[in-house]
């Protein structure tokens, strides 16, 4: 078999391991191509991981990280402009000092699997929280200004998230991102929510913007 059909080999397999594919035959033979036993729980747990930072060839191991991390980006923080930047951002930057060999392949697979516990754990927040996910959102804007954080407190800031939440879902639009009366008054109302939970005035301006950036990705899900 020629190194071009390997290849290929590995990258249908890969996409399988990421799919969940359950086939009634040969499902253990993909795990097994990758050198990987078959998960017995999700696809960024501990375990899993582990065998992934272990297998004999690291180039395949970044290369399926990489994939999982990405999949997850897309399918859990595709409403969440937050979460989705920074790890979409940490994720382009860790992978192009590898492709640049500024750092060696097993500290971006140990980069990789630290970014993976990472979103495990913001998940696991995210559901404790109870905070429902647009609620999450938000909140994960108004907490960018430390100064925020150490000023309100986190009790505070969560009714916050709740308010503006409410707020704009009650007030876009299918069309307000085209309108500028209508985007005018949502940032209005966000800046009189700050003012009234007494956001810090040095990081308003971000926190309304990046308000506003979360209403736009949630604003259709709104009006179905």
């Amino acid at each position: 078999m020629d190194k071009r059909r390997t290849d290929e080999d590995k990258n249908s397999a890969l996409k399988q391991i990421i799919d969940n594919a359950i086939i009634a035959d040969g499902v253990d033979d993909i795990f097994a191509m990758v050198g990987l036993d078959k998960p017995n729980v999700g696809l960024l747990s501990p375990e899993f991981l582990e065998d992934v930072a272990n297998m004999k060839e690291k180039n395949l191991a970044v290369d399926l990280l990489e994939r999982l991390l990405r999949d997850e980006v897309k399918a859990r923080m595709k409403t969440d402009v937050v979460s989705e930047k920074k790890y979409s951002d940490r994720i382009m930057e860790t992978l192009r000092k590898y492709h640049n060999r500024a750092i060696e392949t097993a500290q971006v697979i140990e980069e990789l699997i630290n970014m993976a516990k990472e979103m495990v754990d913001d998940a696991e927040m995210a559901e404790k929280s109870g905070l429902s996910p647009d609620e999450i959102a938000f909140y994960r804007a108004l907490v960018q200004n430390e100064s925020a954080v150490k000023e309100l407190g986190d009790n505070n800031l969560r009714e916050l998230a709740k308010y503006v939440t409410g707020q704009l879902r009650k007030s876009t639009t299918v069309d307000w991102q085209v309108r500028d009366s209508v985007r005018a008054k949502l940032r209005n109302l966000v800046r009189r929510a700050l003012r009234r939970w007494k956001y810090p005035p040095d990081g308003a301006d971000e926190a309304i913007e990046l308000c506003l950036k979360q209403a736009e990705v949630l604003s259709q899900s709104w009006s179905i």
